[in-house]
């Protein structure tokens, strides 16, 4: 997660290099919020958030693609 000097650094970006450093911590915020779900997967015991869990690492995989596409090309 960022700490306050990325968000001083993102704070006063503008331009490519805000876009830039938004995608990579947002990419960094959805690996870790798939490790929790994976996490849930492992050791939890209710069905619901077993299933939501799957449903976050489907999604935040797919958007975690789609941002690492968008540096590529940006």
């Amino acid at each position: 997660m960022m700490d306050d000097e990325d968000l001083n650094r993102i704070g006063s970006a503008r331009g490519n290099a805000f876009d830039t450093m938004f995608l990579i911590q947002m990419i960094e915020h959805h690996e870790g919020a798939i490790d929790m779900a994976e996490t849930e997967k492992q050791q939890g015991l209710y069905g619901p958030a077993k299933t939501l869990a799957d449903d976050i690492i489907t999604s935040q995989t797919a958007e975690i693609t789609q941002m690492r596409e968008m540096l590529k090309n940006g």
